[in-house]
């Protein structure tokens, strides 16, 4: 982290417009899955702020272009030209056949609020950008709204910790790894309760099924009774139909001398 300020602050001293290219240029390259960690980059955009180096809201639009501009190259690069992709080694780290299989049974049913926890899973937001993209199952605009609305939780954040503590590195290294850590794990808890919503979803899709088939089953047996009565009763008629002119035929025998 230090570095990354250190070379930060190094570079602005040249403009604030330099603050800006590099942070945007930083965490688009984040956003492509490079292991650079978004959340120092963005505090340290606080930092710069906080010193001078830039203009607050202006940099935290910068933040906010960076990130969800990388986030929709991935979700395109996945779009464009979907599985193909897995042939690039870099890629294949990143959408790993571990990661595709566990992305997939839990992406089906529940794509908003998986993209939307993503954006606070390190480890697994490039991979689950990437794969809406190849799956075409999220359209780019409701993509967008649901990175947007995240970001607008995690960039203040990150960029207000800078801007605010980042005249105590320690201090602020501290708040980090509390608020990094409380962040993993409320977005584990909701990774945990959307795979049981879509278990209980699944469970309850297969129930309906069971019980659309059974009904139909009563509904096809009722038809055959129904079908058999009727021609059990078509039959009885057409045999008393026969025995009557039967009996009418022996009648009139009977008359004639």
């Amino acid at each position: 982290m230090d570095s990354l300020i250190n070379l930060f602050e190094h570079f602005s001293e040249y403009g604030n417009i330099i603050s800006y290219v590099l942070v945007f240029t930083v965490l688009l390259i984040s956003g492509l899955g490079v292991p650079i960690p978004e959340d120092i980059t963005l505090v340290t955009a606080g930092i710069l702020a906080s010193q001078g180096y830039a203009h607050g809201p202006g940099i935290f639009l910068v933040c906010m272009a960076g990130v969800l501009i990388g986030d929709s190259i991935m979700y395109f690069l996945g779009y464009i030209y979907g599985v193909k992709l897995l042939r690039v080694k870099f890629l294949r780290k990143i959408l790993t056949a571990k990661r595709i299989k566990s992305i997939r049974a839990r992406f089906q049913d529940n794509s908003t609020m998986f993209l939307f926890v993503a954006r606070f899973l390190p480890g697994l937001r490039a991979a689950i950008y990437l794969f809406s993209g190849i799956t075409r199952k999220v359209t780019y605009h409701k993509f967008f709204l649901i990175d947007f609305f995240a970001c607008i939780i995690s960039v203040p954040v990150w960029v207000g910790l800078g801007y605010f503590f980042g005249n105590n590195l320690e201090h602020l290294k501290h708040l980090m790894h509390r608020i990094g850590l409380g962040v993993s794990v409320a977005a584990i808890i909701a990774l945990v309760l959307i795979i049981i919503l879509i278990k209980i979803r699944i469970a309850k899709k297969a129930k309906e099924v069971h019980e659309k088939k059974a009904q139909a089953s009563q509904r096809n047996d009722d038809e055959l009774y129904s079908h058999a009565r009727t021609n059990s009763g078509a039959i009885k008629k057409k045999a008393q139909i026969k025995q009557q002119t039967s009996n009418k035929l022996n009648q009139e025998d009977n008359i004639s001398p």
